[in-house]
């Protein structure tokens, strides 16, 4: 089994949709969750505040320097992921077409670097 990061893509300045479908993205992604969880295929998932709650940390001639906002300038962030358990990409790709509805955003699928290989 691989893992894989299924990370949502939000683009700032679009509109929100309405409350109401909202929520329902909200019990669809939660319906998705547990169907993940139920397959075995679960590793961990999380939403993230917006990115211009992002602080950047880096160092730079032996000095650590915090800037605010997101590393990326850009009007797209990732705004939620999910790190799933996945026997193939095929296998990943299916649980992305799930999520990409269930969240109503675009889903972005990478496997994790396999560390077997040290």
């Amino acid at each position: 089994m691989s893992q894989y990061l299924l990370s949502v893509h939000m683009v700032e300045g679009e509109a929100a949709p309405p409350p109401e479908e909202m929520q329902q993205a909200f019990k669809d992604v939660d319906a998705l969750n547990e169907e993940i969880k139920q397959a075995g295929a679960w590793v961990f998932a999380g939403g993230l505040e917006p990115a211009d709650t992002a602080t950047v940390v880096r160092e730079e001639k032996g000095k650590i320097l915090t800037t605010d906002g997101p590393f990326v300038e850009g009007k797209e962030h990732i705004g939620g992921f999910w790190v799933i358990q996945a026997a193939d990409l095929d296998e990943a790709l299916d649980w992305a077409k799930r999520a990409t509805v269930a969240c109503r955003g675009a889903v972005e699928v990478r496997p994790f670097q396999d560390d077997t290989e040290s």
